[in-house]
């Protein structure tokens, strides 16, 4: 196998909220190419985690180190969400927080402006180089919409799709924003095991076929075994465990503090 390529590092990473620490001393490494999932009991600390990969928070203590596709590493606890998102990470969260007002197709347009080449005149005189920019859009929409079976929904409102197709919709947003590093907080909340199931063959092919880095954050955890190709386990806003789902489901510590007689089913 070829040299790994660290794509995020983050060191020594803490949190404390009104003398509360919420996240202690976590460490992660994530290289390019993986499907990592990070697992945990309710409340362990895992979307204070995303928040703080993603620029929503920032760390009272650590650092977060991101290579973008061109090899340049940025130290992205000083940056914020936006200026992450242009930079290459991008997420979904745990509630939907889609444009209910706009359309399908605009949602996932909208996340593409850091694609634009045409400027502010371009857009006002409708230039040759404005008209290129919206045809490059309009066929990235709907070659992402079709790969997640929104094709026929391009004109619907966002807020008239069914749950189901209102989390596809925003992992399709996510991924227009042309990611390097997608961060999928429990992308398959609320649905039903084959719409999870579905979505998470669908989550393993995107990775192959974008060559994309993921971290998810899944609670069901005969699909989280079965895609992701290592874990890292916390717990009380530590790191219990890390390693192969093959190590982590016969880990006596992970299965006291969170498998439990759910354990022998993985086996």
């Amino acid at each position: 196998m070829s040299e790994k390529k660290l794509v995020l590092q983050a060191t020594d990473l803490s949190i404390v909220f009104g003398g509360l620490k919420a996240v202690s001393d976590f460490n992660m490494e994530l290289y390019k190419g993986e499907l990592v999932g990070l697992i945990g009991p309710n409340g362990a600390g895992k979307t204070t985690v995303f928040n703080m990969l993603s620029g929503v928070y920032t760390p009272t203590n650590g650092q977060i180190n991101f290579w973008d596709r061109n090899g340049k590493v940025h130290i992205a606890n000083k940056k914020n969400p936006a200026q992450l998102n242009l930079i290459g990470i991008s997420r979904t969260f745990q509630n939907i927080r889609l444009f209910g007002n706009l359309t399908v197709g605009d949602n996932v347009r909208i996340a593409m402006h850091s694609q634009r080449t045409a400027g502010p005149i371009h857009v006002l005189l409708r230039t040759p180089k404005f008209r290129r920019d919206e045809e490059m859009m309009t066929s990235k929409v709907k070659e992402l919409l079709k790969l997640f079976g929104l094709e026929t929904k391009e004109n619907e409102l966002a807020s008239n799709l069914p749950y189901g197709e209102q989390r596809k919709l925003e992992i399709c947003r996510a991924l227009a924003a042309n990611p390097e590093l997608l961060l999928l907080d429990e992308p398959a909340a609320g649905m039903n095991p084959q719409e999870t199931k579905e979505l998470m063959e669908l989550i393993a092919f995107i990775r192959n076929e974008f060559k994309l880095t993921i971290l998810l954050i899944e609670h069901d955890m005969k699909l989280v075994m079965g895609i992701c190709e290592r874990l890292y386990v916390l717990n009380y806003g530590r790191v219990l465990a890390s390693g192969v789902p093959e190590e982590i489901k016969k880990d006596p510590q992970v299965i006291k503090a969170y498998l439990g007689s759910e354990a022998e089913t993985l086996v």
